[in-house]
């Protein structure tokens, strides 16, 4: 037995799913690299082409279960958030920072739980109502509108955080009835079809470089998305769920080692305050959760 399959199964979920946002910084600062090179839209393409080959292959032998599904119309549009999310957030980092961008971007837990208190009806009480406003002001501190270093493309991740959401939310009501597997295959060929008939109206010769760095956010993307498919297998949502939040770590690292990007103080408040907030609302409701069990 290896020192790893020795470890408890909320162990191993919680390496995952850092292994899986490691992953994900590096492709978005890939991502960042290769759109001074090519198109945002190819970069796009090649992130979405990876993803759907990989649970293509994972769900090849069970391909006509899997694509069996009673919300054809919003597995589509659910799949349609997550790709506006990618392509917000995408073009966002091609303008601003790693950091302040992931910064903005991890608003989406607290909106999904405004969302979810809106829309499903599930509770909603004073402090989440804080802790959602506590995520906004700090949002606001990062983007400080109004200032001398305001950018409008500071809006695109936070247009990433509510698509986010809204995908998130869709997701939750389809996984009701629906298997995991069925709608991370809807989301993967919904966004690669749509990418595949619009990328060449936007395609450029990539040189050799681009082509590579292309083919690595590909499967960078794929191996990621696996990783984080064990990660929600191994061990239980709500325990891996509060370590998304190292990507602000990993994209505050890359963002300095790459592009030589240095979050200045009111980054680093507002992305604290971010934080904690996501983090006070998942406590709330594992422990509402664990209470209703």
């Amino acid at each position: 037995m290896t020192r790893f399959s020795a470890l408890g199964a909320n162990a191993r979920g919680i390496l995952f799913m850092m292994a899986a946002i490691f992953l994900f910084t590096i492709m978005d600062a890939m991502a960042k690299a290769l759109s001074q090179r090519v198109d945002v839209v190819m970069t796009l393409w090649a992130r979405y082409a990876g993803q759907t080959l990989v649970v293509f292959l994972l769900v090849l032998p069970r391909l006509r279960v899997v694509l069996r599904t009673n919300y054809p119309w919003l597995q589509a549009l659910r799949s349609i958030f997550l790709l506006l999310a990618t392509t917000f957030f995408f073009f966002g980092i091609s303008f601003i920072g790693l950091a302040e961008a992931t910064a903005i971007i991890d608003l989406h837990p607290v909106l999904l739980t405004l969302g979810a208190a809106v829309i499903l009806k599930e509770p909603f009480g004073l402090r989440r109502g804080l802790a959602i406003a506590a995520a906004l002001v700090g949002a606001l501190i990062i983007i400080r509108p109004g200032t001398a270093v305001f950018s409008p493309y500071a809006i695109l991740p936070l247009l990433a955080a509510i698509m986010f959401a809204a995908y998130a939310l869709t997701t939750r009501f389809v996984g009701r009835d629906e298997d995991a597997w069925t709608s991370l295959l809807y989301t993967a060929a919904v966004g690669g079809v749509i990418l595949s008939l619009i990328v060449p109206f936007f395609w450029v010769p990539p040189d050799a470089t681009a082509v590579g760095m292309m083919v690595v956010i590909g499967v960078i993307g794929a191996v990621g998305q696996l990783m984080l498919i064990r990660a929600l297998m191994t061990a239980e949502a709500g325990v891996v769920a509060p370590f998304a939040y190292v990507g602000l770590i990993f994209a505050t690292i890359w963002g300095y080692l790459f592009f030589d990007e240095i979050p200045d103080a009111p980054t680093f408040v507002g992305a604290g305050i971010i934080v904690a907030a996501g983090v006070y609302v998942w406590y709330r409701e594992t422990r509402l959760a664990r209470g209703a069990a």
